[in-house]
């Protein structure tokens, strides 16, 4: 069990509230603010219908730097037009009004249904309850404001040393299902006191977000809402960090185990899903060549459904990995579920099989392909595909 302690970060306050955009009474308005100005980097959704907070924060973040993010579940605020940037600049400016700073440090962040306007009277009403509620230990709160169909809070912190100082990190995520780069239908806000320098923070945290946040998938559906931000305040007090420094190194080593964790968890809460199941290509010719198999056989229903299924059905695996047009040598190709070799030499490899259920009723498997071609890997992690995840996207607009 954590501590409230094991959830600040020194110079943060956070809050998540109840505004009447759910209908459950659930949080559905977060808010985290950072008591002096911070180093800002963020990295959003690639989909060419980008929600309205994500046009306005792809905007103010390249000044690098910010002080508060605010958002909102229930409403995507995607796909609504001009209308839709008048409202999440609204809800900024609120949030600014109330917290007393400048209007472009607040950025702003929505998930939820796609094509509906923000309740902007609902979200003004509740800001100054929200910022007033504002607290050290308000990071779980925040959480819970920015759930969808999350089955869970996704929650993740570190304290480490760097430069002579104790610094903290802590993120926060909600992601359920839509989760495929680049990003996934997610938010996640990252707080650190560290001191970090802009062109560091920003390199950092994409380096770390390809490896954890775009290594990861669910459904293989791109969301318009992806959001990933991260806020560095440097009440630490340690020496800057510069780019390409040790330091910076050490940080991201951190913020990289910081985000995986997260990312880990966002597979675990897959929509319906029953099982976190690891895709590791090894032996590939080019790194992208094991990004895409990895993906095609992350992505494959068959692949997905044989897993819920418990059924360790290698022949749905193969295939998947050669739909793509790579010329695979199918000789040497070797497939692996955990330790237990099921493939190779052409053909498949029989005589464990009480050995391999066993394997396929674990709640997180690991399945490897090495493809004998070269020194190239690369690793996804997805989930099963269950009647739950159908039953909730079926019904998720109404």
């Amino acid at each position: 069990m954590k501590s409230a302690d094991d959830y600040r970060v020194p110079g943060f306050l956070a809050n998540g509230i109840h505004t009447g955009i759910k209908t459950d009474g659930g949080r559905d308005l977060a808010l985290i603010f950072s008591t002096r100005s911070a180093t800002a980097a963020g990295v959003f959704t690639t989909n060419c219908f980008k929600a309205a907070p994500v046009l306005l924060d792809q905007e103010r973040i390249r000044a690098g730097v910010a002080q508060a993010v605010i958002a909102n579940s229930g409403v995507a605020n995607a796909a609504t037009g001009p209308e839709g940037i008048a409202d999440a600049l609204a809800v900024s400016r609120a949030a600014s009004t109330e917290l007393g700073i400048v209007d472009q440090r607040v950025l702003v962040a929505s998930t939820g249904v796609i094509g509906h306007r923000l309740p902007v009277r609902k979200i003004e009403a509740g800001v100054k309850e929200l910022v007033a509620g504002l607290h050290a230990d308000g990071i779980p709160d925040a959480e819970a404001g920015i759930m969808t169909t999350d089955r869970f809070p996704k929650i993740a912190c570190r304290k480490r040393a760097i430069g002579g100082k104790e610094v903290t990190l802590c993120g926060i995520a909600k992601g359920a299902g839509m989760i495929q780069p680049n990003m996934a239908t997610m938010l996640a806000f990252v707080m650190t006191d560290a001191a970090v320098e802009r062109d560091a923070l920003d390199r950092l945290f994409r380096q770390s977000i390809a490896g954890s946040f775009n290594a990861i998938s669910v459904d293989g559906c791109m969301s318009t809402n992806d959001t990933a931000l991260i806020l560095a305040n440097g009440f630490a007090g340690n020496p800057s960090i510069k780019r390409g420094s040790r330091n910076a190194a050490r940080f991201g080593e951190i913020l990289a185990e910081l985000l995986s964790s997260l990312a880990r968890e966002l597979v675990r809460d897959g929509e319906g899903a029953t099982k976190v199941i690891e895709i590791a290509i090894t032996e590939a010719k080019t790194r992208r060549d094991a990004q895409r198999i990895a993906y095609a056989v992350a992505n494959s229903n068959l692949v997905k459904t044989a897993f819920f299924g418990e059924d360790p059905n290698w022949g749905r695996i193969i295939s998947a990995a050669g739909s793509l047009g790579i010329d695979l040598p199918a000789d040497r190709v070797c497939l692996f579920l955990e330790d237990i070799p099921i493939f190779a030499a052409g053909k498949g490899i029989g005589g464990r099989e009480e050995e391999l259920a066993g394997i396929m009723k674990r709640p997180e498997i690991r399945v490897r392909l090495g493809l004998g071609m070269g020194c190239r890997s690369w690793t996804v992690c997805t989930s099963d595909l269950t009647f739950d995840y159908v039953k909730i996207n079926a019904h998720y607009h109404t």
